[in-house]
């Protein structure tokens, strides 16, 4: 009677379902960067202010989900007057369009790799784009509480949301590229 009673104990634990642990982004330790053509070379910058929540289970992670969002007006490129430009309406338009997002539709992972396809929403229209991800792992943080770290890289295609500001050069060719390839550096605290 007790080895049937402990059988089935074990199959009901085993059958139980995981729970994806919450997490929310620490913004200390994640970076949200871009790279972007210009002239003949490539201009990267980034986003300082950005928050994410999301769920995720290592064993599971087909059933993660989550939401990311990055202020348009904390762009910073290294260069005052460019980044006054880009939050003007020929880029960012951050007055009328303040948030840009990211909300996580699909998780396949192999192994520690995979692909997360995803809304992401600039200017006011939403796209699909599939980024590259990797789950870094997870710890106990010296502050105490898990961590876990992902990175994440895809690439868009500015003009697909509407962000179309080029300039022609005399000599032939244009200012900037239209793919913006994208990266996010991510640790999260288990809340």
């Amino acid at each position: 009677m007790l080895k049937k009673s402990l059988i089935a104990l074990v199959a009901i634990v085993i059958a139980a379902p995981t729970f994806a642990a919450n997490y929310e982004v620490d913004a200390a330790h994640s970076s949200v960067k871009f790279t972007i053509r210009h002239l003949v070379s490539k201009v990267s910058g980034s986003f300082a202010d950005f928050a994410g929540k999301f769920e995720f289970d290592d064993k599971n992670p087909a059933a993660a989900k989550g939401e990311f969002v990055a202020k348009a007006a904390s762009i910073d490129t290294n260069n005052a007057k460019r980044d006054e430009h880009l939050r003007s309406p020929d880029f960012f338009n951050v007055a009328k369009f303040p948030d840009i997002k990211l909300k996580a539709k699909k998780l396949a992972m192999n192994g520690k790799t995979g692909k997360l396809e995803a809304d992401f929403t600039m200017l006011g229209v939403t796209k699909p784009v599939t980024f590259d991800v990797e789950y870094l792992g997870s710890a106990k943080s010296p502050m105490g509480g898990d961590v876990a770290g992902f990175t994440g890289t895809g690439t868009i295609n500015r003009k697909d949301f509407g962000m179309v500001w080029n300039k022609a050069l005399d000599a032939g060719g244009i200012i900037l590229g239209d793919e913006v390839q994208l990266e996010l550096q991510l640790e999260a605290a288990k809340k």
